[in-house]
């Protein structure tokens, strides 16, 4: 009977460690989300917002045309809570019935090579 209770205890234990260490690392927006791959070529629109308490944050709203791992086009709009980098190429996630959901930036020797063609021929 006690073997078989340590047994239990430690699954139990090695579940919740599990579920910590995935909560913690794992982002959720990501899960699921298509990759389209973009490069930001213009200023974001700036928002300034007033909170009901007071507090004053600013916003940059971007609407950008990404491309996918295919060259398949697709216009995204986000949000960033900075100015994006002039020039840098984002990997954008898109859910489809949430929208932009995270991105990162990443350097041009890791897009795909069918949307780099595409971001270089970018008007």
């Amino acid at each position: 009977m006690k073997k078989t209770t340590i047994i239990v205890l430690s699954v139990i234990l090695a579940l919740i460690i599990g579920a910590v260490f995935l909560l913690q690392n794992v982002n959720f927006n990501r899960l699921g989300a298509d990759e389209y791959y973009v490069q930001i070529n213009k200023e974001g629109q700036k928002n300034e917002v007033t909170l009901d308490n007071g507090e004053k944050f600013t916003t940059y709203d971007y609407t950008l045309l990404g491309y996918n791992e295919n060259g398949e086009e697709k216009t995204l709009t986000f949000m960033a809570m900075k100015e994006l980098r002039k020039d840098a190429y984002l990997r954008v996630f898109v859910k489809e019935e949430k929208g932009v959901t995270s991105y990162q930036e990443v350097k041009l020797d890791e897009l795909p090579d069918k949307a780099k063609e595409k971001l270089a021929n970018q008007p």
